[in-house]
């Protein structure tokens, strides 16, 4: 039989897009999904609990998004403008986002956290984003520094963390810890004055926020005139139909959609205030406060109808109830059997997402995270994997979808259990 993943090893750097990291030995090409699984070349049947990075939260192959492009396909597949499509998404985002009066499309969530900074700093003229260690904003400058920092430097100074990016980190990028308002307070007050925008994870990759930290988050943005973005790439329409912002009680100034919309389609929006958002109006050009902004395949009409689909079934009456019912489920389940084995960790997330931290310390940011047992997060993530769960290796959070249930969690908890008592 061909050897595909030793193919996928010649032509991908490690044998993959980007971040699984297997070893050699474990690597594998897909060859379809349904539901919350999927089969690899060889036939080997796996249970996926990273669900494309979180974006297919309806499930793969869903009967209504795969039906709502089908029907599309034969009508055109791109074609750079407005769209019957797009323009019902654009409406409904709109609706439903207390932060957006208008939205723009691009094509991914990495650039939708980009150009909510670039919006920021066109809005204020001020050249600094204040970010949180340890979050995510994408393959965007921002969304890379201080994201994995090996030996963290004294706040506010990022660390580039990646390479190719650090002229432009040193200049313009400020980094806090998350859940931490006494220090953000202080960095806001001593840099303000640089600062166009902070930009947050509202649930900052599995780590929830402390009770009243968004809440104070905003009241210090607004107290320092500095916009508040909220990277809802993950959160939105995964916590609630209106994202982190319904389900925390808490309003941006701009909002950055992707992941889940697309219902598995390539998607990402941006929105926020009318006043806003015509920095972007072509008629501007000239004006020095006038944002660039076009994406050749951002709206198009595939990924609108794909999303409007995925929309539908999120509106189903029982969608958010079923989601945190497997979230805590499947937690609870993982808390159960650290008990048993008496391992200490710590099992965190919200809604249909969880993490295990190897840590005796509660998590609350970056450097409580990273005092955890790394290399038994790991050896833990490649057993799990060699049991037939798909998932990244590097253990960040696993990821619940609609196709998932009770039984396929206990599949797990009973996966979970013999894994651990394999490495201890």
């Amino acid at each position: 039989m061909e050897n595909l993943p030793e193919r996928a090893q010649s032509v991908f750097p490690a044998g993959s897009n980007g971040e699984f990291n297997l070893p050699p030995e474990m690597s594998i090409v897909i060859s379809r999904g349904e539901g919350c699984r999927l089969w690899d070349s060889a036939g080997r049947e796996f249970l996926d609990f990273s669900m494309g990075w979180g974006s297919v939260l309806v499930g793969h192959a869903r009967p209504e998004v795969v039906a709502a492009v089908t029907a599309q396909a034969p009508h055109g597949s791109n074609f750079a403008y407005v769209s019957e499509a797009s323009l019902a998404l654009g409406e409904e985002i709109v609706r439903l986002s207390p932060a957006c009066a208008q939205v723009r499309f691009c094509a991914s969530g990495t650039e939708a956290t980009m150009y909510c900074q670039r919006l920021a700093r066109a809005h204020s003229g001020k050249p600094k984003i204040l970010k949180f260690e340890g979050a995510y904003h994408g393959a965007n400058e921002t969304g890379v520094t201080s994201l994995f920092p090996a030996d963290p430097p004294d706040f506010p100074e990022p660390d580039p963390v990646a390479g190719g990016v650090s002229h432009m980190v040193k200049r313009d990028i400020l980094v806090a810890p998350y859940n931490d308002l006494a220090v953000t307070r202080r960095i806001l007050a001593d840099h303000g004055h640089e600062i166009a925008a902070v930009i947050v994870e509202p649930l900052q990759r599995c780590t929830p926020p402390e009770a009243g930290f968004l809440e104070g988050l905003r009241a210090a943005t607004r107290a320092a005139g500095v916009l508040l973005i909220f990277d809802e790439v993950v959160t939105g329409f995964r916590l609630a139909y209106g994202g982190a912002q319904e389900y925390y009680g808490v309003t941006p100034d701009l909002v950055a959609y992707g992941k889940a919309l697309g219902g598995g389609y390539p998607i990402g929006v941006f929105g926020g205030p009318a006043e806003l958002m015509a920095l972007v109006r072509e008629d501007r050009l000239g004006d020095p406060s006038y944002m660039w902004v076009a994406s050749t395949l951002g709206g198009n009409p595939i990924s609108t109808a794909a999303a409007g689909a995925a929309l539908e079934v999120f509106r189903q009456q029982n969608t958010y109830p079923r989601l945190h019912e497997l979230g805590e489920t499947l937690r609870a389940g993982m808390r159960k059997i650290m008990r048993k084995r008496q391992i200490v960790a710590q099992v965190i997330g919200d809604g249909p997402l969880a993490q295990i931290v190897f840590s005796d310390r509660p998590v609350r940011d970056y450097r409580s995270t990273k005092r955890g047992d790394r290399r038994k997060g790991r050896a833990l993530m490649l057993g799990l994997f060699r049991r037939g769960i798909f998932l990244n290796p590097m253990g960040t959070k696993l990821y619940l979808s609609l196709a998932h249930d009770e039984a396929v969690c206990g599949d797990l908890l009973d996966r979970l259990d013999d894994t651990l008592s394999e490495i201890g």
